[in-house]
């Protein structure tokens, strides 16, 4: 059973992303909070806070660690967080002699939002060089049918003649200022989360914290438990490239149509009744995640309302938005690349 189309058995064929996906899933969630816990290990260890000796042995044992699965969806049922167990089964795996200097000073939001961010941050990555192979396609398209006539519409009405290189660059544009956007903010999105209980960092905190956003490669930042506009930042992002990719969509589907032709598509979707017919079923997907995409950011719009210090329901929240929000997205810039390839302008 799935809740989901994006990871739908049969669906999921169209609007999945099963390599965006991944970094969403428990597997690479884990590793990204045992990733955290041995880089915070080593970082105390260089300032002196915990023994070499331990920061080794917790490294040694994060890099093998095989977490109780059941356990942890047991412990979630019961605390709300997973790491309060994850960090159980890393104390009893590191050993009574160093269990102690385990997750010294860390809090459980400290964990899991510094994993997210490593994840969101290599989902990011995955992500513009999608949008750079559009731009691709987008090239390619232009410099085979550029000097194409074509009329433009403004308000679904005809307008004036233009060249199809105008209407391609209306495509490109936007998604080559998201990759500038995203370059400039990147550094300040991804940001390592490391605050203790309260958000006010204890004995050697500001620099732990930096050498471990060093080691993790992210920004060092203050505490921000409270402060979710990183994530929003990000969804705002997500949500402004699948409106793009929407447009995109929708001008190839209104291009398409019969009675207009200005453009053909190959591998369009047939019809059960209608043998004539060849939808412009990858256009429509990425109208529809565009919508979906939309619709997800608005939970997260929700998600910036964090009470005081801490807020287990708006945290909860992003949990539930975030993720179909980039899976929606990186499912419409692997269709874009595809849909862009399989365009052919009709020349008149």
């Amino acid at each position: 059973m799935t809740f989901s189309a994006l990871d739908h058995p049969v669906l999921g064929a169209l609007l999945g992303d099963g390599e965006l996906g991944a970094h969403f899933g428990f597997d690479a969630d884990w590793r990204a909070m045992l990733a955290f816990e041995s880089a915070l290990a080593a970082a105390q260890a260089a300032h002196g806070l915990i023994p070499v000796e331990a920061a080794a042995r917790i490294a040694e044992v994060s890099a093998r660690l095989d977490p109780d699965l059941i356990a942890l969806r047991k412990a979630v049922a019961r605390d709300g967080v997973v790491t309060i167990a994850l960090v159980d089964q890393l104390r009893a795996a590191v050993g009574a002699e160093h269990a102690a200097h385990v997750h010294r000073g860390a809090t459980s939001q400290d964990v899991i939002d510094t994993g997210l961010m490593i994840r969101l941050k290599n989902a990011a990555a995955l992500l513009d060089a999608r949008l750079a192979a559009v731009i691709g396609a987008l090239d390619g398209l232009s410099a085979r049918f550029g000097d194409g006539p074509l009329m433009a519409h403004t308000r679904m009405q005809r307008a004036v003649p233009f060249a199809a290189r105008d209407k391609i660059e209306t495509w490109r544009a936007p998604i080559e200022r998201h990759r500038a956007r995203l370059a400039t903010t990147a550094p300040t999105i991804f940001a390592v989360q490391f605050g203790g209980p309260i958000g006010v960092r204890g004995e050697g905190g500001g620099a732990v914290a930096a050498d471990l956003a060093r080691r993790l490669g992210l920004t060092d930042a203050p505490a921000w438990h409270s402060q979710r506009d990183r994530l929003y930042e990000f969804a705002s992002w997500l949500a402004n490239v699948g409106g793009s990719l929407g447009k995109l969509g929708q001008d190839v589907a209104l291009m398409a149509q019969n009675e207009v032709a200005e453009i053909r598509l190959s591998g369009g979707g047939a019809s059960s009744a209608m043998a004539h017919k060849s939808n412009p079923v990858r256009a429509e997907a990425l109208i529809a995640l565009a919508r979906f995409a939309g619709a997800a950011h608005v939970g997260m719009t929700q998600a910036l309302i964090h009470e005081n210090e801490r807020s287990g329901a708006a945290w909860t929240l992003e949990w539930l938005a975030l993720p179909p929000l980039a899976g929606a997205v990186g499912a419409a810039t692997r269709i874009a690349i595809s849909l862009c390839d399989d365009i052919e302008f009709v020349r008149r």
